[in-house]
């Protein structure tokens, strides 16, 4: 067989760029940035170049695997596994309900549009509930705040880069992570376009990040955004510097929102934020006056202890300053393909219409808290969590308190994996089953691709055959059903396609399958060809003609506020109850306790994907270490120098890891990596050593924040102690 050069593109991150895959005889050769993708333009990061790696990993699971007696494992066939797991499971739920089973999705599910569809459908079906996600460790507080601003939880306006004059941004490093909730392949040329139209890039962290050395460094105390953004918007309304139009024309609440900040002048706030007083007031001003300007955050925006809170006031910002649904601004997400406008408008993307058993805390968009994973399990009663599934997931390296999930997991009577490796959390697994990589599968974007200032579609057809036995985790679940006796779209929201079903089953046409249904709410959706009552738009004989993608619109459309927000009459609430409440009660938990003097956040790494990735021999090659970076002043007083081997400890717990002595953190500061200290079946993410940062959080339901139930990551109160004179020769 000839080697074949494939278009495809990236699902590792939200920035999707293009890619050339070259084959031969079936094999992964290599893979390369494409040039003629229209967004990436010959760009990729080094985790996309490197998941060649991946693809091609001999620690890869290939094959079901069963648990053994002595804690093993062993191959089956899928035959064995499928029957065996559908006659447990089938004995659970007549035993215990359906509301005994559970899913755990992770990161990568947000990039493969089937696996998630068909195992909420799945869950659903069997009459569960326990869903949970990796979102309330990176995104959920995001999508409350949207509920509360504008009705929608998938609703994510996102910052019009390309356009705007002034880009404020808190918690994101977009040089390192390429961007989220906005998708921008060449996010660094965006970023210096700004500054090339005379604009100004302002990026708000307690870390001197690679994005803060690249532009304005404004550095702040950890988990102080909320008074930060508070004091901003007391300037903004005390100068008579909003945009009074706009406020009267798109939103209901300013006036008592503008009575809320009047309590947080930057003079009383400089003490919890580090900020002086008139450095705030000038960036406040510049910020309004800017010709336009948009406010954005992200990860660690939404990972304190006022994630929801914080990311209401981001928005707040570029609203009250008339910046929203303006070019240059904060611009609505229109779908291509409208799945998740389904969900709004069946009343399926929820929020609080129920709570968790444990802690009491709300669903959001019928997830519930990952932290309060273990104590589902091993808590009896109605609805006591027995059997779970993990697709594409590692929850005891990525929630709070991962020794205790993991003892817990060993209480369940079925523990099924869908995964590409045996991991920290699988090993537990009565069985794990092989998945495909993006590489060996269908996909087109959706979601988070809404969220780009240049309206673009790609479909990316599979460009190898499934190596070993691995299948789509969407058709594993379809199996287990049809393997159970049941009908996935005998409830829920796809219930009215029960008839359609059967026309196509009559006239041979087949049934409907996660593509299908892509393909039909593409064409109906605002690009579509209405099935050739549109004849300039798009439906999949055009998607397959142009396998590098397909610019639909140069900008995303302004003037849509209308037409998006699900609140009265369309207008944004800016001051909801929850959020009052939620003000507050503001400080109430703040640490302030002499045996714990540090804060710790969090850090994302050039070369690593949250915990997936350290099995890469690309991408682990040179000094690759975990590494905690402690300001010089703060080390000195520990008694720490560099590379020396420290014990971090918090209230919850303690790890050790290297040291890195540096200033790029402030004094008081400390940061520290997620997604290290690997014991599972992948041999060089084990020996590359490193720790679990978040052994050191809670997983107490009392220590999360109660509007989103996120895991509190950042800010946590630590200390450091030298361990012994050792130091590390680990990697």
């Amino acid at each position: 067989m000839a080697v074949e050069q494939r278009v495809t593109y990236c699902r590792i991150c939200e920035a999707l760029c293009g890619l050339i895959a070259t084959v031969d005889d079936g094999r992964l050769q290599s893979l390369r940035p494409d040039p003629d993708n229209p967004l990436s333009r010959g760009r990729a990061c080094p985790k996309g170049i490197a998941f060649s790696d991946v693809q091609n990993d001999a620690d890869r699971v290939l094959s079901p695997l069963r648990r053994r007696a002595d804690g093993g494992f062993e191959e089956v066939s899928w035959d064995v596994a499928l029957d065996d797991i559908a006659a447990r499971l089938t004995g659970i739920v007549a035993e215990h309900g359906g509301g005994a089973v559970g899913q755990y999705f992770g990161n990568p599910v947000a990039f493969g549009y089937a696996s998630g569809i068909w195992s909420g459908l799945f869950l659903s079906r069997l009459g569960g509930h326990h869903q949970y996600s990796s979102g309330s460790q990176d995104i959920n507080s995001r999508f409350v705040a949207s509920k509360l601003l504008y009705g929608a939880a998938t609703q994510i306006p996102f910052p019009d880069l390309p356009r705007t004059d002034f880009l404020f941004m808190l918690g994101a490093n977009p040089l390192v992570s390429h961007g989220s909730a906005v998708r921008t392949p060449r996010v660094k040329d965006d970023l210096a376009g700004i500054v090339r139209r005379g604009g100004r890039v302002v990026v708000v962290d307690p870390r001197r990040t690679e994005t803060a050395r690249a532009y304005e460094h404004l550095p702040v105390r950890p988990d102080s955004d909320a008074w930060l953004l508070l004091s901003m918007l007391h300037v903004i309304f005390g100068e008579n510097l909003a945009d009074a139009t706009a406020l009267a024309e798109q939103t209901v609440g300013w006036k008592q929102l503008r009575e809320i900040v009047e309590a947080f002048p930057p003079e009383d706030t400089a003490a919890r934020t580090g900020v002086a007083p008139d450095v705030l007031r000038t960036l406040a001003r510049d910020f309004a006056a800017a010709p336009s300007a948009v406010a954005y955050g992200r990860t660690g925006a939404c990972l304190g202890r006022h994630g929801t809170l914080v990311c209401h006031l981001l928005d707040a910002l570029s609203i009250v300053t008339g910046n929203l649904d303006r070019a240059g601004g904060m611009l609505f997400s229109q779908a291509v393909i409208p799945l998740e406008d389904m969900g709004e408008r069946s009343g399926r993307m929820t929020y609080n219409s129920a709570r968790s058993r444990i802690g009491d805390l709300p669903e959001v968009m019928s997830t519930y808290p990952a932290a309060l994973l273990a104590e589902e399990i091993i808590t009896p009663g109605d609805g006591q969590l027995r059997a779970l599934f993990v697709t594409a997931g590692n929850p005891v390296l990525s929630v709070p308190n991962g020794p205790m999930l993991e003892k817990a997991l060993g209480e369940l009577d079925l523990l099924v994996s869908l995964d590409l490796y045996v991991n920290e959390t699988n090993r537990h697994a009565d069985y794990v089953l092989p998945s495909t990589t993006f590489l060996e599968r269908y996909d087109v974007p959706y979601s988070f691709a809404n969220c780009s200032p240049t309206v673009f579609i790609q479909a990316a057809e599979p460009v190898l055959e499934p190596y070993g036995q691995a299948r789509s985790e969407w058709e594993v679940f379809d199996e287990l059903a049809h393997r159970m006796g049941l009908s996935l779209f005998a409830t829920g929201p796809l219930l009215r396609l029960n008839g359609v079903l059967s026309w196509l089953d009559r006239r041979g046409i087949g049934r409907l399958t996660p593509r299908r249904l892509m393909e039909i709410l593409m064409r109906v959706g605002p690009y579509g060809d209405r099935f050739g009552l549109r004849r300039k738009g798009i439906n999949p004989r055009r998607l397959r003609a142009n396998p590098h993608g397909i610019v639909l619109a140069e900008h995303a459309r302004t003037g849509i506020r209308a037409d998006t927000v699900r609140q009265p009459g369309a207008k944004v609430v800016l001051a909801p109850a929850e959020i009052v409440a939620e003000l507050r009660r503001l400080g109430e938990r703040h640490p302030d306790d002499p045996d714990f003097p540090l804060m710790a956040i969090g850090l994302r790494e050039m070369r690593s994907q949250n915990s997936w990735m350290h099995n890469s021999p690309t991408l682990m090659k040179g000094d690759r270490r975990h590494r905690a970076r402690v300001h010089p002043a703060d080390a000195a007083a520990a008694g720490l120098t560099d590379k020396h081997l420290v014990r971090i400890t918090s209230p919850y717990g303690a790890i050790e890891t290297e040291v890195l002595i540096t200033d790029e953190v402030a004094h008081g500061t400390v940061a520290i990596p997620h997604g290290w200290g690997h014991r599972g079946g992948w041999q060089l993410a084990n020996r590359s050593g490193g720790a679990n940062v978040n052994e050191l959080t809670s997983n107490d339901a009392a220590d999360l924040e109660r509007l989103a139930g996120m895991s509190v990551l950042n800010g946590v109160a630590v200390r450091l102690e030298p361990v012994g004179d050792t130091v590390s020769t680990a990697g």
